[in-house]
């Protein structure tokens, strides 16, 4: 099997390395968030063992990151972030498996082969199609008509929800949770703001427009009807 280990502590990694060594297992060691989450990407393997206290990304935004690429690699949470709260947080996010430092080796074995026995779940499209509007989740670009669309981070991640959610109303305090991830006054106008710059790029251009204004309850997007 071959596993990626996420994890900053030499001496821990070390210890976990030449046991599922010991064991038969291939394992890629990193020690950085921005490189786990880059090797995840690029190169396929069975079972992910993620630490959550990491320098360049924490677990947690590897882990999210992943999952909105549509990668469905177990994930074991290896941390010693073991408070209920944190544990549910890691299991939400889409982790697969959750253990507490410190931690006996032969459970972790024995956990790493349950989630590698699960069947895979079906790998979510990294492509979000309405009308003639594509986004790209992988190479994190946009494309209307066939004509590339230069998005900011904002742009993207608030275009991202509204694909996601294509034909539904999406409220502005979702956009608010999911995009900022912070709990803004109710009477911020930054969701207004980047929607507006928004629209200019995705719409203006155009002769139909694909986003749209709910009164009173939020916003759509979807082809024309």
């Amino acid at each position: 099997m071959k596993i990626l280990l996420a994890e900053d502590d030499r001496r821990s990694a070390e210890f976990i390395r030449r046991g599922l060594g010991e064991h038969g297992h291939s394992v890629e060691h990193v020690e950085d968030g921005r490189d786990a989450l880059t090797f995840c990407l690029y190169n396929p393997c069975d079972v992910i063992i993620l630490d959550r206290m990491m320098p360049g990304m924490d677990g947690l935004a590897v882990l999210k990151a992943l999952r909105a690429a549509g990668r469905k690699t177990p994930v074991i949470f290896l941390t010693a972030m073991g408070d209920v709260d944190q544990r549910v947080e890691g299991l939400s996010a889409g982790g697969d498996d959750y253990l507490v430092k410190p931690f006996h080796f032969s459970e972790l074995l024995a956990r790493i082969e349950a989630v590698a026995r699960r069947p895979a779940a079906e790998i979510k499209s990294t492509r979000l199609v309405v009308h003639d509007l594509e986004l790209d989740l992988l190479t994190r670009t946009a494309r209307r008509g066939g004509a590339a669309i230069e998005l900011l981070a904002k742009e993207f991640a608030l275009l991202e929800v509204l694909m996601r959610n294509a034909g539904r109303v999406v409220t502005r305090t979702m956009l608010l949770e999911q995009v900022w991830d912070f709990n803004f006054d109710p009477k911020t106008s930054v969701i207004e703001t980047h929607m507006s710059r928004l629209r200019a790029k995705i719409d203006k251009p155009f002769d139909t427009p694909l986003i749209h204004t709910m009164r009173n309850a939020g916003y759509s997007i979807h082809a024309p009807r």
